[in-house]
């Protein structure tokens, strides 16, 4: 009974208790839940996780799936002017170049009770696992995957290997492409954030290939450096190619390197040039014959 018009109650009887921030505990108790969630789910579409499974520069799990298609409406999207981009994926995933298909060891559980066919249990049954240590990979085991090969290890395994060489593909790797897979720490999100821009300045992308604008600009930059080593071969202008603007001006005689040839040259080019001068001050025959003509029809 209360707040009839009998009693008025007080705060303190309203407020039984206040709000508290949650303890390490129930951090770390919501954390493992959302790391089970996000280790058996895609980030993207939400869906259980299934082979093919690609992973981004942050280490966040996808079905391949998802992001092809993510990829399309994405296009799709910004060829009607909508801005919906990749809100989805935070703008880490722009192309194919910007995931690593994470390959992991899986291994079906055995089902403990004949005729359970739910879906819960089917989700149960992809287990990952890693190749050296044969330990479960999850909220409780700290995993790790190599970029580009993409295989995917406990992170005690990667960091007692003997060499930098994958155990699966000895493929060699550096210490900065292991990738965290789901980081929680805020020192392993922060060097993913470096190793991205580091990757980008450099032109490439997180699977380690060429960026899509990286490749044209070189392209670009390329030719202009051809012309000029094989504008001249032994002083002589190579055909085909267009002359600078300096070369347009340059007479031939200053072209070749031979002395005797090029004095030869000059002569020829002086000769040439006073027979146009010539031409240009002598009398027209044509014009004369037609006033000699004029003249001796006026005299008649």
């Amino acid at each position: 009974m209360g707040n009839d018009g009998g009693s008025i109650p007080t705060r303190r009887e309203l407020v039984k208790e206040a709000a508290k921030d949650p303890n390490n505990t129930q951090v770390k108790e919501t954390q493992t839940e959302k790391l089970q969630y996000y280790w058996s789910h895609c980030s993207l579409s939400q869906k259980p996780l299934s082979p093919p499974i690609v992973s981004d520069s942050t280490g966040n799990l996808y079905n391949k799936d998802a992001v092809l298609e993510n990829l399309l409406n994405t296009s799709k999207d910004s060829q009607d002017g909508n801005i919906a981009g990749n809100e989805r994926t935070a703008g880490t995933i722009k192309s194919l170049r910007d995931i690593v298909e994470v390959r992991f060891r899986i291994e079906e559980e055995e089902e403990e009770e004949e005729g359970k066919e739910d879906s819960a249990t089917r989700s149960n049954e992809l287990r990952l696992v890693c190749p050296v240590t044969g330990k479960r990979l999850g909220p409780g085991v700290k995993a790790v995957y190599l970029a580009p090969c993409g295989h995917a290890f406990a992170e005690t395994a990667v960091r007692e290997m003997p060499g930098e060489q994958c155990l699966e593909c000895n493929e060699p790797y550096s210490t900065e492409n292991v990738i965290p897979i789901l980081p929680v720490s805020p020192t392993d999100k922060d060097r993913l954030r470096d190793r991205l821009s580091k990757l980008q300045s450099d032109g490439l992308t997180h699977s380690l290939k060429k960026a899509p604008g990286s490749s044209k600009k070189r392209k670009q930059t390329q030719p202009n450096k051809k012309p000029e080593a094989a504008d001249k071969i032994d002083g002589v202008a190579a055909p085909g190619l267009l002359p600078s603007k300096e070369s347009r001006f340059e007479t031939p005689s200053d072209a070749i390197r031979n002395e005797d040839t090029a004095a030869l040259t000059a002569k020829v080019l002086a000769e040439q040039e006073d027979r146009n001068k010539r031409r240009k001050t002598a009398p027209n025959e044509n014009l004369k014959g037609l006033f000699s003509s004029s003249n001796g029809m006026a005299g008649k």
